[in-house]
């Protein structure tokens, strides 16, 4: 048993945390809601519609500051904003689980890569703002990923949520805002590589979410994504299949919109689905007609957030994934299969 520990340890902190959630709702089911893109000092009228969904986990995916400074201070003071923030607070006083990453704004620049100098600071003043204990070894090692598990009747959920920014090579961006791909680069270091293969082959959930500050599946757009690191997306895709981790969701931010993608991967039994909710507090809303051959239902350029229902049924887990909005309007639903 020790000798595991250790392993544990040197690849990184597993944070499994079995259902240490609120549940508001039926027995047997969890909801669990997320978003990016979000700035303090903008309108933010979403909290009391996601306080609606009771959801047992909320998931900050990144710029949930836009922070934007090197300086701590800059970094504490807005963090201290959105943690008061009415709606936010009332969402975690009624009982809601919160977790999450971080994306290049609240990592301390935009477009932030492993050459941030003051990345282990900002990783302390995140963790601060979600709460995580004094004593976590989420504190001590390098990188803010982690993952977690909560229980839906007999059935589990596994949220592994991935560190985009600490260990990330260099991308070249030209004068026209074009990021060219770096053909061998990486995003998530080699620790961090070796705990998401461990998290996904020994993972007995029965869904795994997988979540980043940036798109895994869309390669069109011509901004940050997982495609400008070509090696490490075909990696993780191989991964997928390798490990047969059971009913894989993945879930992103950064974009200004949201949508859903869905990609058929080689030796995964059903097609992966991807979740991008972007747009707390300032969509993209001139963004009306980006190319994503992926996509399943419409592009969300309005204020939004994600949510996937999950419930047992006939000794089955099934989830409903969908983008909701402003006055309880939904953009977009659907039921995904988690089985083959």
């Amino acid at each position: 048993m020790k000798k595991l520990l250790l392993l544990a340890l040197s690849l990184g902190v597993a944070h499994c945390r079995p259902a240490a959630v609120r549940h508001g709702g039926t027995p047997g089911t969890l909801t669990i809601a997320f978003g990016s893109c979000n700035r303090h000092d903008l309108p933010q009228p979403l909290w009391d519609d996601i306080a609606a969904q009771q959801p047992n986990v909320w998931i900050w995916l990144g710029d949930n500051i836009y922070g934007d400074s090197d300086d701590p201070a800059v970094l504490r003071a807005k963090y201290d904003a959105e943690f008061n923030q009415e709606g936010y607070r009332q969402l975690r006083e009624r009982g809601t689980t919160v977790i999450g990453t971080w994306d290049d704004h609240d990592y301390g620049r935009n477009d932030g890569d492993k050459t941030y100098p003051f990345k282990a600071q900002n990783q302390q003043l995140a963790l601060d703002f979600l709460q995580e204990p004094a004593g976590s070894p989420r504190r001590r090692q390098e990188g803010i990923y982690a993952a977690y598990e909560y229980r839906v009747g007999r059935r589990k959920v596994k949220v592994i949520l991935l560190d985009d920014r600490y260990f990330q090579d260099t991308l070249f961006r030209d004068a026209q805002k074009v990021y060219h791909p770096n053909l061998t680069g990486d995003l998530l270091g080699t620790t961090q590589w070796q705990w998401l293969e461990q998290q996904l082959r020994t993972s007995t959930a029965d869904a795994n979410i997988i979540g980043s500050g940036i798109q895994f599946l869309p390669q069109q757009h011509a901004y940050e994504k997982w495609s400008n690191f070509p090696a490490a997306r075909q990696r993780l895709l191989r991964l997928l299949a390798a490990s047969r981790a059971k009913g894989v969701l993945l879930i992103s931010g950064d974009r200004h919109i949201g949508e859903v993608s869905r990609l058929r991967v080689p030796g995964v039994a059903k097609p992966v689905y991807e979740v991008t909710s972007s747009g707390l507090t300032h969509p993209a809303t001139q963004n009306t007609a980006e190319p994503n051959d992926l996509r399943v239902g419409p592009l969300v350029n309005q204020k939004h957030y994600g949510l996937f229902r999950f419930r047992e049924q006939g000794g089955q887990l099934r989830v409903t994934a969908s983008l909701a909005g402003d006055e309880g309007r939904e953009f977009y639903a659907e039921e995904i299969k988690l089985n083959p």
